[in-house]
């Protein structure tokens, strides 16, 4: 394998094509499942088993960041009732960025991305402004060269769990909303 890569993972589905588009431009990812927006912390964990699933199938390191849903709750404070893809996306996207910042400073991995970009639903343009000032930070657009489709794909061939919403309990709640 090439060069290490940190890969912020957000779920098992969203890193398949992301770990297969790395593999083959020859790097080395490394997987760094660092979500504390997502809620319940079942949710959480659900998610987790089937990132697992994947880094098996890829034979790639996992690490697994603590769940402070509390300090993510502080990130976002005031933007509780922003609808999906405001300024509470941006500021989550921006939280989940520089904890895999610093997490690759201190593994000494020099770049990092995230799979956050390969989702028809997340806008990349926002996620890369988020990130373009954090040293290392690789503007990758996982939804290129067909990811998104090839995740659905991949999730399938893996037998994976594919959530309904993004992860956060205002996602949830406006999601039952809508089912409403």
């Amino acid at each position: 394998m090439g060069k290490k890569i940190l890969l912020h993972v957000c779920c098992g589905p969203c890193s398949t094509s992301s770990i297969e588009r790395l593999i083959a431009e020859d790097y080395e990812p490394v997987l760094f499942f660092s979500d504390s927006n997502i809620f319940p912390e079942e949710e959480f964990m659900k998610r987790y088993s089937n990132l697992l699933i994947v880094a098996e199938h890829y034979g790639l390191q996992v690490i697994l960041d603590d769940w402070d849903h509390g300090k993510w709750l502080e990130a976002v404070r005031g933007h509780e009732r922003d609808k999906e893809h405001g300024e509470r996306c941006s500021l989550c996207f921006r939280f989940n960025l520089e904890r895999t910042a610093e997490k690759a400073a201190e593994l000494g991995i020099d770049e990092f991305a995230t799979t956050l970009t390969v989702s028809r639903f997340k806008n990349s343009a926002r996620i890369f402004h988020e990130g373009e000032d954090l040293p290392g930070f690789q503007k990758i657009d996982f939804k290129k060269k067909d990811g998104f489709s090839r995740s659905i794909v991949l999730s399938k061939e893996l037998g994976l769990y594919r959530q309904d919403y993004c992860g956060c309990e205002f996602s949830l709640r406006d999601r039952r909303c809508a089912d409403s």
